[in-house]
């Protein structure tokens, strides 16, 4: 009973602690609809659901990758980083909120002009996988944003060993790969609906406030 009592505890610090920050921070980090994505809607439209599926796994397995780095980095950086985790907690709200204005403000500066990234590059899924893998991959905002997170403490609780990490990590990729089907299927019901000036500029504010939100959260723990 004792022992039931205690991993029913634990499961709970996990998904309190571990699971459901990843889920924010992957949200935060997914839903702003920019060029890749805009390439996504656009690509699905022009071939299939299943093309499209495909490259919404590539980006979701860049994300894993990304927040799973970012783990192994903070998990080897804690012992050292111990004696300044307020201040770093600090600058790590500094920098998520830094980012949330440069999202805000590139949303509403590019208001009205459209990105040509409507090319016919892709059709088949392994193509679409590789290719939107790669695109993800390049760009490091996502190991910033991940590593500013992770050594601010939002990947779990420190006495639950791998399993706080592990499901960091499930969670970023639960919440990118749900949200990247769904500007798939946007793309396979409503064609150029979501990539529209005006949805671009209120998906990026939404995802402004989300690590806005973050940030203040990191603020009012230390």
């Amino acid at each position: 009973m004792t022992a039931d009592g205690v991993t029913a505890q634990g499961v709970t610090e996990i998904l309190t602690d571990a699971f459901l920050p990843g889920l924010w921070a992957g949200y935060a980090l997914a839903v702003p609809v920019g060029a890749l994505a805009v390439l996504l809607v656009s690509v699905t439209a022009r071939t299939s659901f299943r093309v499209g599926a495909s490259a919404a796994l590539g980006v979701a397995t860049a994300d894993g990758l990304y927040a799973l780095a970012a783990v192994v980095g903070g998990a080897a950086l804690s012992h050292a980083v111990a004696p300044i985790a307020g201040p770093l907690r600090s600058l790590a709200a500094v920098i998520l909120l830094g980012m949330a204005i440069r999202t805000a403000v590139r949303a509403l500066r590019r208001r009205g002009r459209g990105d040509r990234t409507d090319r016919d590059v892709l059709g088949r899924p392994g193509r679409a996988y590789l290719a939107f893998l790669g695109l993800t991959l390049i760009n490091p905002w996502a190991v910033l944003y991940f590593s500013a997170l992770v050594l601010a403490g939002g990947a779990g609780t420190p006495g639950a060993g791998a399993a706080g990490p592990a499901a960091f990590v499930a969670a970023v990729i639960t919440a990118s790969v749900s949200w990247q089907l769904f500007l798939a299927a946007g793309g396979a019901v409503l064609g150029r609906t979501l990539t529209g000036p005006r949805g671009r500029v209120v998906t990026a504010l939404l995802s402004a406030v989300v690590i806005s939100a973050l940030a203040v959260g990191l603020l009012l723990r230390g």
